[in-house]
């Protein structure tokens, strides 16, 4: 089954530098400034100073896109992959994530790993999907970072790995992803590439389950009944103490 999780890398909208009043902003954006173009177009998608209008954000994020600005070419994308504003293309958020990419965008980067993992777009390749994953985790992204623990995890497009899941899933987990956090409380809890520990699992589980996942909340329940008084308090103390890196 795909991590749900991994979706969200290809949905996301970035702005640019921020814009205070809509009509400068206009005003700059029809003068032919990219990143004016950019902001104009996050203006238009999401409403913000503006009647919201899917149309016109993609007319912009096209005028920004067009004069290679990385990140308008990624919301591009994100519009193409979702079909607002434009007919749905797979095949053209495609071509914007890459051009996105090979600027070295991070975003960009997880999105194209997306398309490959699930096959959208182009022919489903779970080594060209870890590829593009692990350039994106290299540079920090969580969600990328946890879909390559899963990747690890799962033997998909590398060899199974344990320790390198573990690995990854920690990247994740330690900036704040639920998901990686309910990964890596599974690894402690059986004991797969990290040793056997239930107040650790507590501990993750525990803080995910404060993001609202449901599964974490779940295991947390289980393993909550075969641990002493003492271990829960040390594992509650943990996520107490716990802050996500930056």
């Amino acid at each position: 089954m795909k991590r749900v999780a991994v979706a969200v890398l290809a949905l996301v909208i970035v702005s640019g530098s921020a814009c205070t009043k809509s009509g400068d902003t206009k005003a700059l954006a029809e003068r032919g400034q990219a990143n004016a173009q950019l902001n104009l177009g996050y203006m238009y998608d999401t409403g913000k100073g503006v009647a919201q209008n899917d149309a016109e954000a993609v007319k912009w994020y096209q005028r920004a896109a067009d004069q290679g600005l990385a990140l308008a070419q990624l919301n591009l994308g994100n519009m193409y992959a979702t079909g607002r504003g434009i007919a749905q293309n797979d095949a053209e958020a495609m071509k914007w994530y890459q051009r996105a990419a090979d600027q070295g965008l991070a975003l960009a980067q997880g999105a194209i790993g997306f398309m490959y993992d699930t096959g959208r777009g182009i022919a489903q390749n779970d080594a060209e999907a870890v590829k593009w994953y692990q350039r994106a985790a290299d540079q920090g992204l969580a969600l990328a970072q946890g879909t390559l623990g899963a990747m690890y995890a799962k033997g998909r497009g590398v060899p199974q790995n344990d320790l390198e899941a573990v690995k990854w899933y920690r990247r994740a987990a330690e900036q704040g992803g639920p998901q990686a956090q309910f990964d890596i409380g599974l690894m402690y809890a059986t004991g797969q590439g990290v040793a056997q520990n239930d107040v650790q699992a507590y501990k993750w589980w525990n803080l995910a389950a404060a993001q609202g996942n449901q599964n974490a909340k779940t295991q947390k329940a289980i393993v909550e009944k075969k641990m002493t008084r003492e271990q829960i308090a040390d594992a509650q103390k943990l996520s107490a103490e716990w802050k996500p890196t930056k």
